[in-house]
């Protein structure tokens, strides 16, 4: 071989060596440039159902708060009611009563006692309707505190 025939294939050579070192770089970029977005779309679809998974409890939490206030109210009404008839009744029942009076001062004993114990019942409905208006709320609220407890401690880890 001549020397420029040497020279031409060491230079063909070069250039192919030159084309495989560029070739080889790129393939390993393009491979890693594939598993990180594999991997991104993983990470990316997981995180989608966590959070679809999530806001599905959220949901379950909000329409079981929803019931329980529900049927809560429904209690305090029937209470309520009764309380409302119970006292119309015994009106009733004094004015009844005060029809039959003999003298004022029966009448005024009669009305008095009616006054007194209307109040003192009045009193104890009242405590007795705030205290299942509490017990509700808290009851009504488990849920929800319930859900923001998974939150922190869900969204507590990532932060």
């Amino acid at each position: 071989m001549s020397g420029k025939a040497t020279v031409a294939i060491r230079g063909s050579e070069r250039a192919a060596m030159a084309d495989n070192a560029i070739v080889t770089p790129s393939a390993r970029s393009t491979k890693t440039a594939d598993r990180s977005l594999t991997q991104g779309n993983k990470t990316m679809i997981n995180n989608t159902e966590n959070l679809i998974a999530f806001s599905k409890g959220n949901l379950e939490a909000f329409a079981k708060s929803g019931q329980i206030w529900a049927t809560g109210v429904q209690d305090l009404t029937t209470q309520f009611a009764a309380a409302a008839k119970v006292s119309f009744d015994e009106s009733i029942a004094t004015f009844k009563a005060l029809g039959t009076v003999k003298s004022v001062k029966e009448a005024i004993d009669l009305q008095s006692n009616f006054a007194r114990t209307a109040f003192e019942k009045v009193i104890a409905e009242t405590n007795k309707i705030a205290d299942a208006s509490m017990k509700l709320t808290e009851q009504t609220l488990a849920p929800l505190t319930a859900r923001v407890t998974t939150a922190v401690e869900t969204f507590g880890k990532t932060a």
